[in-house]
């Protein structure tokens, strides 16, 4: 990527950026925009609100106009109220909430704050074993939140025409599988994840209504079997948590579970060739640094790679770009 020329205030700025994150965090973690958004009246103050979440109410105040500077909150007097975008994304009952993704990153900071040791000892800082069952529902419904912003218009906008059966390879709460069929009222689904997944894919599945097309199968993608006689097999964040031999038994298992001619998508977050950006795929490659042992992101070319070795042909990137430059690559397999 092109030099960047920073000013120090411009560096100092960059060095801080941690600070209205932390304040975002708190305020989801306290849950302080929910009971903002209930009731008929507007606004709470501070005592009122610090007596409803059980906080120091001196605290909580500088937390509040913490938040309304940054424009989250809107304060008049004494009174606190939503501003719009808390009111549609960080209030709990919103069909809109993000607050899971927020909960999640919020547990990750404690890892990064630790990165140089990684980088010093190559090794991760986190462990997944140490995932609480809290811990466990943040992160799988922060996916959720991820991917409802593009698995619709994304499954809309793919052409599974004469598809009848996808495998969802470590879908998760199975938000794709879930909307490729929306989208094609022909196709049946997969999800194949570890049985921890599956309380949340089977109420996923419930809530849109597709529990008759959608099935959830649990297993580990490295050690067990992957069923076979699917027309497609998508593959969305699963490969960035393992290194190269990882994604081959991934690719090799997907490819495997296809008919022949079948279609295999896999959707990453993706550098450029130079491995020197974008910028988001770079920072989160770290971010698989200090949670996995070999994981972290690809370019398009070593992606590209992989699939070809695994048996794909016809290799092409779709016209997509997702949030935090995320692509996806469509190939023929058999």
């Amino acid at each position: 990527m092109a030099e960047r020329v920073f000013s120090p205030s411009e560096l100092l700025a960059l060095s801080g950026g941690y600070w209205p994150a932390c304040a975002l965090h708190a305020g989801v973690m306290l849950d302080v925009f929910t009971p903002l958004g209930q009731g008929t009246r507007e606004g709470m103050t501070t005592s009122e609100l610090a007596a409803t979440l059980d906080c120091d109410p001196r605290a909580l105040g500088m937390l509040l106009d913490a938040l309304a500077a940054m424009g989250l909150l809107v304060k008049s007097g004494q009174t606190f109220d939503l501003g719009c975008s808390a009111r549609e994304l960080l209030v709990r009952t919103s069909p809109k909430y993000i607050g899971y993704i927020i909960r999640h990153h919020h547990r990750l900071m404690a890892s990064w704050s630790r990165l140089p040791e990684a980088v010093r000892t190559g090794e991760p800082i986190r462990s997944g074993a140490e995932r609480s069952d809290e811990d466990r529902e943040d992160f799988l419904l922060g996916m959720y939140n991820l991917a409802l912003a593009i698995a619709p218009g994304l499954a809309k906008a793919i052409d599974l025409s004469g598809c009848e059966r996808l495998l969802d390879l470590g879908g998760g709460p199975g938000t794709y599988a879930i909307h490729f069929c929306l989208a094609n009222p022909g196709l049946r689904a997969t999800v194949f994840d570890l049985a921890g997944t599956k309380p949340f894919a089977k109420a996923t599945i419930t809530r849109l209504g597709v529990q008759d097309r959608v099935d959830f199968l649990a297993g580990d993608y490295l050690k067990d079997p992957v069923p076979g006689g699917f027309d497609v097999a998508w593959l969305s964040q699963i490969l960035h948590a393992e290194g190269p031999e990882g994604c081959a038994t991934i690719l090799g298992k997907a490819a495997g579970a296809l008919k022949p001619g079948g279609l295999l998508f896999v959707h990453e977050f993706m550098l450029n060739d130079a491995m020197d950006g974008p910028e988001f795929p770079a920072l989160f490659s770290l971010n698989m640094l200090l949670g996995t042992g070999a994981g972290r992101s690809y370019s398009e070319g070593q992606l590209r790679d992989m699939i070809a070795r695994a048996g794909g042909r016809g290799i092409e990137r779709l016209h997509f770009k997702g949030p935090n430059d995320s692509g996806v690559l469509r190939a023929v397999v058999g």
